[in-house]
């Protein structure tokens, strides 16, 4: 099994040379992550590597549907989608606020995940603070908007409203993520990998039983509408994001009725029927 283009050309060619088919496991649209759109040299070398080899392929699985659909467009190919949902641990009992060294008066946002980059809204989740002196903003992973994220809390004063964490193991980080009151996921529409992406931090907020604050790109929007389960924004503005929280901050009612909504919505995506499924689709 190839995993993500990077690994598909050394794979297909030892494929070939043993006669085994080659599964090819494509967890992003590739050719058009921020880090290749800026450089159309080096994409043109990548797209020429999925160009030859794509269509010989026989078996092809990807995240979600939109990335599916895109690859059926380009290639003419029907690809398998697994999503890319957490497979549910026991987190244990729950762990207090005080437990965590976390304030009981205050609403608390979480932005989770190994990928907190440029153009992903952390850069604005932690300007919004400005205007929201009653929460607190948890940030918990790494990624290369980190040291930006470290400025922007020192030059505007916000050491008091938002807590740069870094990464945690995964049963660690729940117990912070399940004392928050929101979940943000703010990815931008930079580029087509950002608009199809469906990060695994959705699911987690979901697990955790807490509502999600989106951004409104096709697959992370289109879970939270069908479950009632969220507020969408348009774009991540510093603005956006601040009369979000103060809207949903001021309406108690609603604030329940998205966090039972989240825990259905965590039942319907299952981490473990995704992995029955994988295993069916890699089954001779």
């Amino acid at each position: 099994m190839a995993n993500d283009l990077d690994t598909l050309l050394a794979n297909f060619l030892v494929a070939r040379l043993r006669g085994i088919e080659l599964v090819y496991d494509t967890h992003e649209f590739y050719t058009e992550v921020p880090e290749l759109v800026g450089r159309p040299r080096v994409r043109a070398v990548w797209l020429a590597i999925e160009r030859w080899i794509f269509p010989k392929l026989k078996r092809i699985i990807t995240v979600n549907a939109s990335i599916a659909q895109a690859y059926k467009e380009r290639y003419g190919k029907e690809v398998a989608v697994v999503l890319n949902i957490p497979v549910p641990v026991d987190l244990g009992p729950a762990v207090t606020r005080a437990a965590l060294g976390l304030p009981e008066d205050r609403f608390i946002l979480i932005l989770q995940g190994a990928g907190i980059n440029v153009e992903r809204g952390g850069e604005e989740a932690v300007l919004a603070m400005k205007e929201l002196p009653d929460c607190l903003l948890l940030i918990i992973g790494s990624g290369d908007a980190w040291p930006v994220l470290q400025r922007l809390v020192k030059e505007n004063g916000l050491e008091d409203r938002v807590r740069l964490i870094g990464r945690l193991p995964y049963v660690e980080m729940m117990r912070y993520t399940r004392n928050a009151d929101l979940g943000l996921t703010l990815d931008k529409d930079t580029n087509l990998n950002y608009r199809f992406s469906l990060p695994n931090k959705l699911f987690d907020y979901l697990h955790a039983g807490i509502p999600v604050l989106a951004t409104d790109l096709p697959e992370v929007a289109a879970i939270v509408r069908a479950h009632d389960c969220g507020v969408v924004i348009p774009v991540p503005t510093p603005e956006a994001i601040a009369q979000a929280v103060r809207e949903l901050q001021a309406d108690k009612a609603r604030q329940v009725a998205l966090r039972a909504n989240a825990t259905f919505a965590a039942r319907e995506h299952d981490g473990a029927r995704e992995q029955d499924r994988l295993r069916a689709l890699l089954a001779p």
